[in-house]
Formats: C-alpha cells, structure tokens, sequence
C-alpha cells in the first residue's frame, strides 16, 4: 500500500486529476472509489462491527429481521433480499457490514474535512484511501471474477450478488473467508445516494482487519492530509459546492451547513 503526506490544498487537488488516459477509448478514466476519516487514526470498521464488536456474526441477522418488521410499509420492494434490506438500512443508519466508499474524491474529502466536533479540525491528520476496483477484483473467488467478466464489469449489483450468494450471508462469508470483498453499486433509492456517488464494500464477517486486507492489495493508497490545512479545505470545498447541502438533500444539509458556517472559531469568543 502506498502513503501519500498532503501538506497543502493544491497538493490535495491532485486527487482531482488522478485519471490515468485510456488510448483505446481516448479518455481519461480511473475505476478508483474513495473513503474519508476525519482521523488519520481510525480503523476502517463497518458501522456492524463498531456497534456489535465481535458478536456482529451472532446478531447481523436479528438486527435485519427486526429492521424488516418495521420498514415493510416504507419499502416493500427492497425487502425481497437481504442485500436489498441491508442496502436500505445502512442508508437510514442501520447498523451493517457495508462500509461507504464514492466514486467522487471530492465527497470523499468532504467527509475527511467535516467534524461532528469542530474543536477537532485542527487536533488530528485527516485521511483519504483510495481503492482500486480491478484490483479488489482480483482478490475474489473465481465464481465471483467469472460473473463479472461476463457482465464486463468490476462492480456488482443487488441482483448479482443475491444470485450468486443465493441470498446467503453465510455463503458469502464462507467464499470470501478473509481474503476478497465484493464492491457494490446501490440503487439510486433516493438523491443522496446520487449525490454521494455511493458505493459500497461488502465486509465478510471472516475479515477482522480491513486495513491490513487493503495494505496487502497492489494499488491501495491512503493520503494522510495535514491538520493545518483541514480548514483551509474545507472552505475550498465549500466554494466547489462541496458540502452538506449537496452532501445531504434537503432541510438536514441545510441545517448543518449553516450550523457549520457560523461556527465561531476564536476561543476568546467562546
């Protein structure tokens, strides 16, 4: 894995042009998907993991049924499968074994530049990882790569995984064991996924130490961005329209934008 310090904006801004040129189609194009940490020293855990620690193979399926009781009035279609029911759950802050990833390092550095705690922002090195998905790709069961290749793709869908599992936690976490993860790409349930560019990886319950899978992958970056610049950033991404507005459609992004923006930094003041 690869470590890049950033100790300025512009040298942050180079993740925006990170597109190596495709000869045969003439374009620009990367198949990389972004994650940001507010701290540099977070371990990359599924919101599952966090919640239930080392029970989360005991009780994923009961926190799904109970979440399945009661969002069938909302979502009746989405609760065909557990991929789908979980998809819609981490969505509404279930607890999961999906772990967020964009398309976009913009969004990406939204969420590495914005703290729940702004007393923070310049108390700790913010991070980046960036993965790259044929790569990942590499790393899966041949039944799993085979099914891609004959859908010319690297990321899967719902529908694909729900086949290829047969709707089976434990087949998946069987296949993968420790060693591979499915990058999965949601439906467009509502705007914020669109906005976001959502993806997601599919963490077996086999594997305790998502850094150190991703550590041993070839492309894997993690940029570690300095304290000092956070703010600085964030008010960039800010006039690039980078921000909970967009970040969170509707009245919610509204509130924590202006929250954010009056958000008096001088301790005298305090």
């Amino acid at each position: 894995m690869k470590v890049i310090r950033v100790e300025t904006v512009h040298e942050a801004m180079a993740l925006l042009v990170d597109q190596p040129y495709d000869e045969n189609r003439k374009i620009y194009r990367n198949l990389y998907v972004y994650r940001g940490i507010p701290n540099v020293d977070y371990k990359l855990l599924t919101s599952l993991r966090r919640n239930c620690g080392k029970k989360q193979k005991d009780l994923e399926q009961h926190i799904l049924d109970n979440f399945s009781k009661y969002a069938e009035h909302e979502a009746p279609s989405m609760l065909t499968s557990v991929w789908k029911r979980m998809i819609l759950g981490q969505h509404h802050g279930l607890p999961t074994r999906l772990m967020d990833w964009s398309r976009s390092p913009l969004v990406a550095l939204h969420f590495a530049m914005t703290e729940g705690n702004y007393t923070q922002m310049d108390k700790h090195n913010a991070a980046v990882w960036k993965i790259d998905i044929p790569d990942l790709k590499k790393h899966l069961p041949d039944e799993y790569r085979e099914l891609l290749d004959d859908a010319h793709s690297s990321v899967y869908t719902m529908d694909q995984l729900d086949h290829i599992t047969g709707g089976s936690l434990d087949k998946y976490d069987n296949d993968m064991g420790e060693s591979g993860m499915v990058i999965l790409e949601p439906p467009s349930i509502d705007q914020r996924v669109v906005n976001q560019y959502s993806f997601f990886s599919v963490v077996p319950s086999g594997m305790n130490d998502v850094d150190g899978f991703l550590e041993k992958t070839e492309n894997t970056v993690k940029y570690i961005i300095s304290k000092d610049i956070r703010w600085h950033l964030r008010d960039a991404l800010d006039q690039m329209n980078i921000n909970e507005r967009m970040i969170y459609p509707g009245l919610d992004g509204v509130a924590r934008v202006e929250g954010r923006h009056y958000y008096v930094r001088d301790e005298r003041e305090r």
